[in-house]
């Protein structure tokens, strides 16, 4: 337990946010101020409870989504004020109203916990006269705290737009350097077995991880296209620069994934090349022309100063023409020399784009203004279906809910019974702790009951010392700034800075002393209590029900990206479809993400995430070669040979697959060959029909055909050589996935 608590007090989440940190304490300290310095100390604390709530929603993304967000939490401020100072002084009116709605906001959560949280600190208050003025005033609270926040909108409405193109250039650029670093590498696993204590010196004795960085660069990427779709107002048919520097990111991306799969398949060709460590010097310098790309777009400064062709680049392309030349001329093996001028060809396409990259930077990332593009609305109809399609199969999301919702209930029900008169604290820390899992609510638990303690003690204090409004209004700054600038760091700052926060908001015109902070620190260790019994007792997330679907999609989806590789290489398509890439990734995103939730269990299965880990890689890999695969047959259309059917065969097998899946087999028939040796005989007519292309090709020289002339048999050569290896690799994989998807069913039964 104790390992627990300081995992929980030392991890960090995220960076300092030092802007929103002021803006919140501003938009609450001034109203605080004011009101005291006037005389309407009540009234100044309402507009600082509206302000607290609204900036509780710490929007993010474009200044337009922020907006959008900011004024959805203005409006639920208002009308929870509202509806809060209706229950003021009826707490079993409370109990009825509040539960549903905080667990809407755990079901909805463009709501949040804005709706329930703004009901519940107002019904806590003295009933008023006037129940609409209350909702005036924090309405007016909300306003304050949005217009401080967007306050910058003019002046950098670009950043975060330029954060994203920034990020998504230096993942692009570390997936580049992952390769660099494998080619001639020695074997690292040695070095990865020996556990090193100091990061640092992990980060540079160790080689990086491809699939790591290739998945980074890959969501990077997907996150660029989500902000600059926020950006666009209305249609436009020809991309901004913005749209094309993102697309010139992904070919470079597609290109670094092939480029890897050809020099696999280089380096699986003995013997070894004195080229290795030219094609290393040439990928380090391309991911270095894209991080000064990077540092350009975020610094707003000029694009740099370079050519297109690099003396790195040119060494690389002098070594492999040479042993291209040999190849020909029979010195040197003539399939070796072909995956050669395939590596070189990558590298040419991957330092064009980034010099068409550059380009583009060099003319400005401008993009029109335009009112904030606002959301689709769903069909109420859809809506209502995903309603009772989560109902009837109690989904994850479903049983979250219901148990926040029951939580809830319980805590307001034992407030309003034994009148306790700062009941709402146990309300709040039941509600706020409570997540999906075991793992995290106890992490989220530990930090709140820790923080909570400390913060309890410091509020008593410093309210005790406090001696007028108007010094509270500073000390009410002081811990704003400190809250809402840490909050996203580690929780437990949160819950230091943001416990006499709202102790002092809430009771701005009531003395406060120990006894108070006393019954908050109690009344915060029974809402751990229950949210602890909560997530122990009541029914489990049901993430492992779900299970065998999202495996069966996981094999079904990547079938389908199967199949439209083996349409590319037989000349049907022109390129590998991006949506059925991106299904394919969020299938296995899904399914990692499950193996995370499982991970956070009281008892995690170690076996069965592991094998849910190696379902994810090979998937991660299956992808990485039908995009090698399809870039090389992307020239004019060639013989391809067996390819197109060994695709199909594997596409058959994932379905086949998903099909058992879905209905609860344990596996494939017993009688059924397995992957390998249903394959056997059309990877063994591959390999001969790579050695008779490479018997033409001799042929075509030795008649008199100039070696430069690009011929059908030249292309066919090229094509067949470099997806020889990425489809032997493939259906390796694929076997994996199968394996791993069929262990983890089992497992789960």
């Amino acid at each position: 337990m104790l390992q627990r608590a300081r995992e929980a007090y030392a991890q960090i989440n995220g960076r300092a946010a030092p802007f929103y940190g002021l803006t919140a304490a501003l938009a609450m300290a001034v109203p605080l101020l004011a009101g005291a310095l006037t005389g309407y100390a009540p009234e100044g604390s309402m507009v600082a409870l509206g302000a607290y709530l609204v900036a509780l929603r710490a929007p993010e993304g474009p200044y337009g989504a922020r907006a959008r967000d900011l004024a959805g939490a203005v409006l639920m401020v208002a009308l929870g004020a509202t509806v809060g100072s209706v229950l003021s002084g009826h707490a079993w009116l409370a109990v009825a109203v509040v539960p549903p709605l905080i667990a809407l906001g755990v079901a909805l959560p463009d709501i949040g916990s804005t709706a329930g949280m703004s009901v519940l600190m107002t019904a806590i208050r003295p009933p008023t006269a006037d129940v609409v003025y209350t909702g005036v005033l924090e309405l007016v609270g909300g306003l304050l705290t949005t217009a401080l926040l967007l306050a910058p909108w003019p002046a950098r409405r670009l950043r975060p737009l330029r954060s994203a193109l920034s990020e998504t250039a230096d993942a692009v650029a570390e997936a580049l350097d992952a390769v660099a670093e494998d080619v001639g590498a020695p074997d690292g696993d040695p070095l990865d077995a020996v556990e090193l204590d100091d990061p640092g010196l992990a980060e540079v004795t160790r080689k990086p991880d491809w699939d790591e960085r290739r998945r980074a660069a890959s969501e990077a990427l997907t996150a660029a296209r989500t902000t600059y779709g926020l950006y666009r107002s209305g249609r436009r048919d020809d991309p901004t620069r913005p749209e094309r520097f993102i697309e010139a990111l992904a070919r470079i991306l597609h290109e670094t994934v092939t480029l890897r799969a050809l020099l696999e398949a280089a380096r699986s060709r003995p013997p070894e090349r004195e080229w290795e460590l030219e094609a290393h010097i040439a990928i380090s310098a391309l991911a270095a022309r894209l991080r000064l790309l990077s540092g350009a777009v975020a610094t707003q400064g000029p694009a740099p100063v370079a050519a297109d062709e690099s003396a790195a680049v040119r060494r690389m392309a002098r070594q492999t023409e040479q042993i291209r030349r040999a190849g020909l001329a029979g010195d040197e093996d003539l399939v070796a020399a072909t995956l050669m001028g395939q590596i070189r060809r990558s590298i040419d396409r991957i330092a064009g784009e980034a010099g068409s990259a550059r380009r583009i930077i060099a003319g400005g990332l401008r993009i029109g203004i335009g009112p904030p593009r606002l959301p689709g609305t769903p069909h109420p109809v859809s809506v209502w279906e995903r309603v009772g399609r989560a109902i009837r199969t109690r989904s994850p999301a479903f049983r979250q809910v219901s148990r926040v919702f029951l939580t809830a209930l319980v805590s307001m029900a034992l407030a309003a019974a034994l009148k306790l008169p700062h009941g709402h604290w146990m309300t709040i820390t039941a509600m706020l702790s409570l997540r999906g899992t075991y793992g995290e609510t106890v992490e989220r638990l530990v930090q709140r009951a820790g923080g909570t303690a400390a913060g309890s003690a410091v509020a008593a204090v410093v309210l005790t010392v406090a001696a007028s409004p108007a010094t509270t209004s500073l000390i009410v700054f002081c811990f704003a700034l400190g809250g809402f600038t840490m909050r996203s760091v580690n929780f437990s700052y949160w819950a230091l800075f943001g416990t006499p926060l709202a102790m002092m908001l809430l009771d701005f015109s009531t003395p406060a002393d120990w006894t108070t902070a006393g019954e908050r620190i109690v009344l915060t260790l029974a809402g751990t209590f229950l949210a602890f019994l909560a997530v122990r007792l009541l029914w489990p997330a049901g993430h492992i029900e779900r299970l065998p679907a999202e495996l069966a999609r996981l094999a079904s989806v990547h079938a389908d990206l199967v199949r439209s590789a083996a349409t590319v290489v037989g000349g049907d398509l022109d390129v590998l479809p991006h949506d059925k890439v991106v299904a394919a990734e969020r299938s296995a995103e899904t399914v990692a993400e499950t193996r995370t939730r499982l991970a956070l269990d009281r008892v995690p299965d170690i076996e069965l995430s592991a094998r849910l880990d190696a379902a994810v890689g090979a998937a991660h890999r299956i992808r990485d070669h039908l995009i090698a695969v399809a870039r090389m047959a992307r020239e004019e259309a060639v013989d391809a040979g067996p390819i197109p059917e060994i695709l199909d065969r594997l596409a058959d097998q994932l379905e086949e697959a998903a099909t058992a899946l879905e209905e609860a087999e344990d596996g494939p028939p017993g009688d059924a060959p397995t992957p390998v040796e249903e394959l056997e005989e059309e990877l063994a007519a591959l390999d001969s029909h790579l050695s008779t292309l490479t018997k033409r090709r001799r042929a075509e020289i030795t008649s008199g055909v100039n070696r430069d002339e690009v011929t059908p048999l030249r292309q066919a050569l090229r094509q067949v050589s470099g997806a020889r290896y990425a489809v032997r690799s493939l259906r390796s994989d694929v076997a994996g996935v199968i394996d791993s998807c069929f262990s983890a069913a089992g497992r789960r039964a």
